[in-house]
């Protein structure tokens, strides 16, 4: 599977620039895509899965073309979208079984394996019958992956799909989505938690008003940050002093103060040791000292 995304470019009627010559090649496995709140992640997301037509540019799917072959392309999708709802007066079993008959599921026995298996892989057999709008917020956001998944897609587009779910829901996801992206299917998570991306994904894209500002795998990015962070063993006096001079990462109690951990160029007017990045320092790194042309 490939998708080809060339100089996607979205721009509302109230000329908010939402995607700038957005240029990508997702091809089969877990693709992560990072950015802030507005990034336009969910923008990008709408246009994949044709509930928008983009201003200019082109995306082809396999060879097909966004516009002209909707349905074929439609046809091979699995979405999650952020504001995922349910259907009133179905039960959780109901609903999946709906979905699965969209998805192209026709035999009635083999709804029914789909929709247990499928039930059981996110963790809500036992709710089966509950009515689906009465389930809790991570459990209907665990239905939104459920049906996201049922019809088998060769391309699966997930947006903040971990958004309500506890540590072991997330863990429990992060490792549905590892197994099927072993298949030959494309895996688009969108999302503004790091975790989700470094855990998962072995290609990712960052996102910031509409701009791709980096495009490669994870470890690149990190690599970038090497040497660009700091932790310093500060007095309560200057935990202040320096939130205000630099990108704080954590701060973590210890017994003569905090234990802060900072990104910058260069560290000034405070002591402090160079200790290895994660993907996190990487990530506000890049979107605070914005390395656009690196």
């Amino acid at each position: 599977m490939q998708i080809s995304i060339n100089d996607l470019t979205q721009v509302y009627k109230n000329g908010n620039r939402a995607l700038q010559k957005i240029n990508l090649e997702i091809s089969s496995g877990m693709f992560g895509l990072l950015g802030p709140n507005g990034a336009g992640k969910t923008t990008l997301m709408r246009i994949l899965v044709t509930l928008m037509k983009p201003t200019a540019g082109a995306v082809s799917v396999n060879g097909y073309d966004l516009q002209r072959n909707r349905r074929e392309i439609r046809s091979m999708l699995g979405y999650l979208p952020q504001d995922f709802q349910v259907l009133s007066k179905l039960k959780t079993w109901e609903f999946l079984d709906y979905v699965a008959r969209l998805a192209g599921l026709r035999s009635k026995n083999e709804r029914s394996a789909a929709v247990d298996e499928m039930l059981e892989n996110v963790g809500l057999f036992d709710a089966r019958d509950r009515r689906a709008t009465k389930l809790s917020g991570g459990m209907k956001r665990r239905l939104g992956i459920a049906q996201a998944l049922i019809g088998h897609p060769q391309i699966v587009i997930v947006d903040e799909p971990t958004t309500g779910l506890d540590p072991e829901e997330r863990i429990r996801f992060r490792n549905l989505l590892a197994e099927l992206s072993r298949k030959d299917i494309v895996i688009i998570l969108s999302t503004h938690i790091v975790g989700d991306i470094s855990s998962t994904c072995m290609d990712m894209a960052l996102l910031n008003k509409g701009e791709v500002i980096f495009n490669d795998a994870p470890e690149k990015l990190v690599q970038e940050c090497r040497g660009h962070v700091w932790q310093i063993n500060a007095l309560d006096s200057e935990l202040e002093a320096i939130k205000e001079k630099y990108p704080v990462i954590s701060t973590i109690p210890s017994e003569n103060g905090w234990e802060v951990q900072i990104v910058a160029d260069k560290l000034a007017d405070f002591k402090g040791e160079q200790i290895e990045p994660n993907l996190e320092h990487a990530y506000v790194y890049r979107m605070e000292y914005g390395l656009n042309n690196k």
